[in-house]
């Protein structure tokens, strides 16, 4: 598993395109291989295993559809984008593990298939890449933070979920955004990419309706039972978290708020107004609290970049002091009840899981209990009820801090530092720039208030989009490296007359 994270790391991190296409490669076989030896004795695989013939057949053909689309994106690079951006949300139930387990299978398809599309011709030699963009600091940050939680797996009280994270996750993430960062992108291009969204949200939020309008969910057993005891109804269309649909609604309502806002036809601002009044009558049904908040904080970002940083910091500071006097002043209205168990029950856990999740942290503060320890090292201590220790924290640092410690947490903090220096260093000139760095921004937070940062392809893709349009080429090049640039530019100035 590290020699897999060592190897993603060179693809991303490595200058020469031969050396980079061979770990990608090397990646690409190691990767399904740790599954398969993970999960080969467990009884999902019995079938595969009693019929070898039928499991050899399913392989080539898997193979040979993988290739045929690598062609097809060899031939046609500017679809990888588009057909990547489509499969984001799409997860597929799947038995892993003794487990089931919500996987991107169609996303890992596409990434195998842009994945070879791009490393064949770079192996066969003769190829390099048009646009050579630099490692930074947010790339070192990256797989550093990938590299480092492998190592950390080799302690953890739960290897196998850690393996996981990695072959699921990070791993075939982290070639989604070296290849989306290499992208040669232009408004035709990212305009196809955020209709192709738009319009898969409109397609979940149709469903999320119909969910709520019978009653009836379509997915996620624990969803169900909660709405059937509970006096409100959460809908998570083909999500199999609200929380997830609620994220991705909030994603998708702040980049159309963004090319509203930066909109100078009348007709675009229409049919944006449009779109976010169903996406926000939409994520209304997940109710999801954490997502909502996402979305407030997306929209004051782009509030900033589009107007005035003071006047948005002024306006948000005034809400919220209004806010508070009211709850102060009516207390009796707003039901508030700041006590530790009314807290921990309207968070459903989160006071308990936090408390837990700070003793751990106590007792190794160091390196932590290892990479997705976090649900065992609970149980283990006793910290909570079952129910409670079979889930995350639910506080992406404080997992963090949990599993990996101060060593974790400085990788981390350093990761997100750069993550936000690499997207909002002139977010306000553009907007590409401007809708990506406050989608991040919204996603960071729901991290902080739910899970899943580095495990949602959605925060790759934002990095690897963001890297492809961020100014930092000139700022790394070699002095002479600069000095052609800068020559080139004076000759692409004509002459004054």
């Amino acid at each position: 598993m590290i020699v897999d994270a060592l190897l993603a790391g060179v693809a991303v991190l490595a200058r020469p395109p031969r050396t980079r296409a061979l770990a990608t490669a090397g990646a690409l076989v190691l990767t399904p291989t740790l599954l398969l030896v993970q999960v080969w004795d467990t009884p999902q695989l019995h079938p595969l295993r009693n019929h070898p013939l039928y499991t050899a057949v399913g392989a080539v053909l898997a193979l040979i559809a993988v290739g045929l689309v690598a062609w097809l994106l060899y031939r046609r690079p500017r679809l990888f984008p588009v057909l990547a951006v489509v499969a984001l949300p799409f997860r597929l139930p799947i038995e892993t593990g003794g487990q089931t387990a919500n996987l991107l299978v169609p996303l890992y398809f596409v990434i195998a298939a842009g994945a070879l599309a791009w490393l064949v011709p770079r192996l066969r030699g003769g190829s390099v890449d048009p646009d050579e963009r630099p490692r930074g600091r947010l790339e070192w940050a990256l797989l550093g933070f990938v590299v480092l939680y492998a190592v950390q797996a080799t302690y953890s009280l739960d290897f196998d979920k850690a393996l996981n994270q990695m072959v699921f996750f990070y791993i075939p993430f982290a070639l989604l955004f070296m290849l989306l960062s290499r992208v040669d992108w232009d408004r035709r291009l990212l305009m196809q990419c955020f209709g192709a969204l738009v319009a898969l949200a409109m397609v979940f939020a149709a469903i999320g309706f119909v969910e709520w309008v019978t009653r009836d969910v379509l997915f996620n057993p624990k969803v169900i039972r909660t709405n059937e005891f509970a006096s409100y109804f959460r809908v998570n269309s083909l999500f199999f978290d609200p929380n997830i649909y609620g994220r991705f609604l909030a994603i998708v309502a702040i980049l159309t708020t963004a090319v509203m806002l930066w909109s100078r036809r009348q007709r675009d601002v229409l049919l944006c107004a449009g779109a976010l009044v169903v996406l926000l009558v939409a994520l209304l049904t997940t109710l999801s609290q954490s997502s909502l908040a996402a979305l407030l904080l997306g929209l004051a970002v782009l509030a900033a970049l589009r107007w005035s940083v003071k006047w948005t910091i002024a306006v948000a500071v005034g809400v919220a002091v209004v806010g508070v006097v009211a709850v102060l002043a009516l207390p009796g209205v707003f039901h508030v009840n700041l006590s530790t168990k009314r807290l921990d029950k309207i968070s459903t856990g989160r006071v308990t899981l936090v408390k837990g999740g700070a003793t751990l942290f106590g007792d190794r503060p160091i390196a932590g209990w290892g990479s997705a320890s976090f649900s065992k090292a609970f149980d283990r201590e006793h910290l909570g009820s079952q129910a409670e220790s079979v889930s995350a924290s639910h506080t992406i640092p404080l997992t963090v801090a949990t599993e990996q410690g101060a060593i974790g947490i400085l990788v981390y903090l350093a990761l997100i530092a750069c993550a936000l220096g690499r997207l909002f260093k002139g977010a306000h000139e553009s907007l590409p720039r401007a809708a990506i760095a406050a989608a991040f921004a919204a996603l960071l937070l729901h991290t902080m208030l739910y899970a899943s940062f580095l495990e949602d392809p959605t925060t790759w893709a934002l990095l690897g989009i963001g890297t492809a349009y961020a100014p930092v080429a000139a700022r790394r090049m070699r002095p002479a490296q600069r000095a052609q640039a800068a020559a080139q530019a004076r000759a692409r100035v004509p002459a004054p007359s």
